[in-house]
């Protein structure tokens, strides 16, 4: 990175939020109550060693890729041997046999599909778009219930078995964090309040297409749900971490609470917790693009995700845009692309207004 260059703040994200945690941390379960503080302690500690190397300028390290690098993924998964000392012990890598470990290989599975997304669908190699090597480390700490981009690499928890299991299953959330990566390396969303809430939403959206793209879905097709199969058999009434299509209804169940996520402006959440709700308001911005991209139909990845990463990449994105700003640029993007009045340009239109933001 040349002295010209904006700074860039890694930000320590995690796919399970903070509320859902605190609610199991207050559980009648001793210890599905102490599992999840223990979870919530250690991304406390992860989250204030990451502001700390960002006050520090302590830029993550990394090697450039070398000129005539191919237009393919550089993948490595470490096991850290339910320790949480990083990166832990190599378990597979680029072009290696697959391991007996199927959650090695789900992580290494998970890497491939985001990188392939990224690359086949919008012309960039890997997350910062000069082929950065992707790596990952599963089997995090004992019964770690999380999984994280740290500024460097995906981690992987094993879950508690009850509540939530290994990480590695939803290919959503490896899409997910990793898509941190790349709003790091390009619009750089400050964490907290709205812009926060875009970093979160962009990552549900790109994780979705991941997974749509896997399975080469069009946008009636897909679940639109981040996270399904992540929760276990102590979970009675859940499907998935967040629901794009209807925010508000993935759980609601006696030990995760109610999903708080809300769907429209109406609704929005203020709060000084969790980043000022980052977790929570991203349900808006991410109910706006399932409306889109159901309103254009075909494959969601096609058009708009296309738009969605012309906003995100595009330039004109602070670093700290509200909603409006988002909104707004989108539809440039569309109109940019696509031109003035088109199907593009009326779906970005309805899908906005329909959550308040037209």
């Amino acid at each position: 990175m040349d002295a010209s260059s904006p700074r860039r703040h890694p930000v320590f994200c995690t796919v399970v939020p903070p509320h859902l945690l605190d609610r199991i941390a207050r559980s009648g379960d001793p210890r599905r109550a102490d599992l999840a503080q223990r979870t919530l302690e250690r991304d406390a500690l992860l989250r204030t060693r990451r502001r700390v190397s960002a006050v520090r300028g302590v830029a993550p390290a990394q090697d450039a890729p070398a000129p005539d690098a191919p237009a393919g993924p550089e993948r490595t998964v470490y096991d850290a041997g339910r320790l949480t000392r990083l990166p832990g012990t190599k378990a597979r890598g680029e072009g290696g046999p697959p391991s007996a470990d199927a959650t090695v290989n789900r992580a290494y599975a998970g890497l491939g599909a985001t990188y392939e997304l990224f690359f086949r669908g919008f012309g960039r190699r890997s997350i910062d778009g000069e082929g950065l090597a992707l790596d990952a480390t599963v089997h995090y700490d004992e019964e770690y219930s999380n999984a994280f981009w740290d500024g460097t690499r995906m981690v992987f928890g094993d879950g508690d078995g009850q509540l939530f299991l290994d990480f590695t299953v939803p290919v959503d959330v490896i899409g997910h964090e990793l898509t941190h990566g790349v709003t790091q390396y390009t619009a750089n969303l400050e964490y907290h309040g709205q812009s926060g809430a875009l970093n979160e939403s962009v990552s549900d959206v790109f994780g979705s297409l991941i997974k749509q793209y896997a399975l080469d879905q069009t946008a009636d097709q897909a679940d639109w749900l981040i996270g399904a199969g992540l929760l276990g058999p102590a979970v009675d009434s859940g499907q998935a971490l967040r629901s794009m299509k209807a925010p508000g209804t993935a759980y609601e169940d006696d030990e995760l609470g109610k999903d708080p996520q809300p769907a429209t402006m109406d609704d929005y959440v203020r709060t000084s917790r969790d980043n000022g709700g980052v977790h929570i308001n991203s349900g808006i911005p991410n109910h706006a693009f399932y409306i889109a991209a159901t309103e254009l139909g075909g494959k969601a990845w096609e058009r708009a995700g296309l738009i969605w990463y012309d906003t995100l990449t595009g330039g004109e994105l602070a670093a700290d845009a509200d909603f409006a700003d988002f909104a707004r640029l989108t539809v440039a993007a569309a109109v940019a692309r696509y031109g003035d009045g088109g199907a593009e340009h009326r779906a970005l239109q309805k899908a906005w207004s329909a959550v308040g933001l037209g």
